[in-house]
């Protein structure tokens, strides 16, 4: 990973952006593709769309969402303790004892989430799952009237971000999912382009993925693409407690993960297995069964329908504060899709065989 790619990678990591307030990192990203991007534009949703050779008639679309889980502040009690409702998929369980940050007009609140100290919890309760409705934030308020002078109802909130290499060339932080999809469009997109292209290759930093596939929808409607992948993370299998012969052999150093199944173009993944092969690139294999949950989902069933694709990134600890992934599979990531880009030919044809 180059050290401009590199630096990228770790401000984007450590810049909020719940669903919904993506901005501060589309602001990064518009920054960082300008410098090697023909055309970039911001849509009225949000999305950032990057484009080289834009006069082609053949327009290749790569997606990762710029959006992360997050909280919504929705009501401050009495005594200046506040709750929130989840943006995204939570298990509440990881919320409890985390450091928090509010994004309020007056800038970053720090917070944290805490329950009952498990000495004062009754043997009942000490079997309870806990529900997210039952977590607050604590921000130090010694009243409502002073929480409400930095915090607003509507304010999002996101776990304290932060990034941190480990051994093997793995990384943690939270926002991982799908971040690095994000990194690996951008990447790609770059390096298709120094290589040469033949046909037009967006690179599209959707918003709005954790709530619906939102921003897949209506950028993909607004660039009309013949074919598109997205990139996103997915359970990487390689540690206790989840079970192989349902989800995969899925290994962390192991590269992108292709996936096969009923919401994929079969020519689009024989490409990928195509370009994984000649260029020595190290891949994966998943499947699935049913529109996938991701922004492939919505990417192939825009307008009259797109030829569409998914490779993914394996991640550890997926929505929760340590998320972790390796950085070698994000390089190999990004070459597969680059790749992929630069062998489509301006007469390729896509239709299902």
């Amino acid at each position: 990973m180059e050290a401009t790619a590199k630096k990228f990678f770790q401000n984007i990591l450590e810049t909020p952006s719940p669903s919904g307030y993506e901005q501060p990192v589309q602001d990064l990203v518009r920054d960082y593709v300008s410098g090697f991007a023909d055309e970039v534009r911001t849509d009225l949703h949000g999305n950032v769309i990057a484009c080289c050779n834009p006069g082609a008639p053949l327009r290749v679309m790569f997606a990762g969402h710029a959006d992360q889980i997050g909280l919504l502040v929705t009501h401050i009690d009495e005594e200046g303790y506040i709750y929130t409702n989840t943006i995204g998929g939570w298990d509440p369980q990881q919320l409890i004892g985390q450091r928090m940050t509010i994004y309020t007009s007056q800038g970053a609140v720090p917070a944290v989430i805490a329950r009952k100290p498990i000495h004062l919890l009754d043997e009942d309760e000490r079997k309870q799952v806990v529900k997210a409705k039952d977590l607050w934030l604590d921000i130090g308020a010694k009243s409502q009237a002073e929480a409400a002078e930095l915090v607003r109802i509507g304010d999002p909130v996101t776990l304290a971000l932060g990034y941190q290499e480990m051994l093997n060339d793995l990384a943690n932080s939270p926002g991982m999912d799908d971040k690095t999809g994000l990194w690996v469009c951008l990447e790609a997109l770059r390096r298709a382009q120094q290589q040469g292209l033949e046909v037009a290759l967006y690179a599209v930093a959707t918003v709005q993925e954790e709530v619906g596939l939102r921003g897949a929808t209506t950028s993909a409607y607004g660039v009309d693409p013949q074919v598109g992948i997205a990139v996103d993370v997915t359970h990487a299998t390689d540690c206790p407690t989840i079970e192989k012969n349902q989800e995969g052999d899925i290994r962390l150093g192991g590269g992108p993960v292709i996936y096969r199944g009923p919401n994929m173009n079969p020519q689009v993944v024989e490409r990928l297995r195509e370009a994984s092969t000649t260029a020595e690139i190290p891949c994966q294999w998943g499947a699935i069964g049913r529109g996938t949950g991701t922004d492939a989902n919505a990417i192939q069933l825009s307008r009259a329908g797109v030829a569409a694709g998914l490779v993914s990134v394996p991640n550890r600890y997926m929505h929760s504060a340590v998320e972790m992934v390796s950085l070698k599979d994000l390089d190999a990531c990004a070459d597969l899709l680059a790749n992929f880009a630069t062998h489509i030919t301006a007469d390729a044809d896509f239709t299902p065989k």
